[in-house]
């Protein structure tokens, strides 16, 4: 019997899931963000899974190997398991911004791979994140989006595809966000 495709959280790791520390791959640094516990908690109850997908230039600038992501990854597995969550899978883009790759947001290509290989419905998905950037991404991709304004957006570069559909102060109001919108239609408001 084949699996439904459902709908997913797509999460930026720094900034939105854990503390934006620039070009860190130590484990013992890595923190959830404010309000991020609350809001895996809360998403995990609505029944999302979660993806996360991260610009990682500090690979292509030589600052880390990539296999200095693989802890990383373990240690976001095990934050969002401390808040009863399952970190469904981890995409990183390697490239530097000026390498033109599909897979760097503002792109869509790690949302769109992550949804293959976990059979996500990008329609009825969310991408989070602290840059627009990040919205545009999930909009490429065909998500609902949220901005965590938390003054990481230093740019404000407006376009269509770079208008989220709520702009919430951190993952937990995200979260409340996605809640009191579930089963409405897109851009309905809570």
């Amino acid at each position: 019997m084949a699996v439904s495709a459902a709908g997913a959280i797509f999460l930026d790791k720094d900034g939105t899931l854990i503390d934006d520390v620039p070009y860190n791959v130590d484990p013992r640094r890595i923190r959830l963000a404010p309000g991020a516990a609350a809001g895996v908690r809360r998403l995990s109850r609505l029944g999302y899974r979660f993806l996360v997908v991260s610009n990682q230039p500090g690979v292509a600038q030589g600052r880390f190997d990539a296999t200095a992501l693989e802890p990383v990854r373990q240690r976001l597995a095990q934050l969002l398991a401390e808040q009863g969550a399952r970190l469904a899978g981890f995409y990183y883009c390697p490239h530097g911004p000026d390498e033109g790759c599909a897979c760097r947001k503002p792109r869509a290509g790690m949302l769109t791979r992550a949804a293959a290989e976990h059979r996500v419905d990008l329609g009825a998905s969310w991408m989070i994140g602290d840059i627009l950037d990040d919205v545009e991404a999930g909009a490429r991709a065909g998500c609902r989006t949220i901005l965590i304004d938390n003054g990481n957006e230093t740019m404000w570069q407006r376009s269509a595809l770079r208008r989220p559909t709520w702009i919430a102060a951190d993952l937990d109001a995200a979260a409340r966000l996605i809640q009191a919108t579930r089963g409405r239609p897109c851009g309905a408001t809570p």
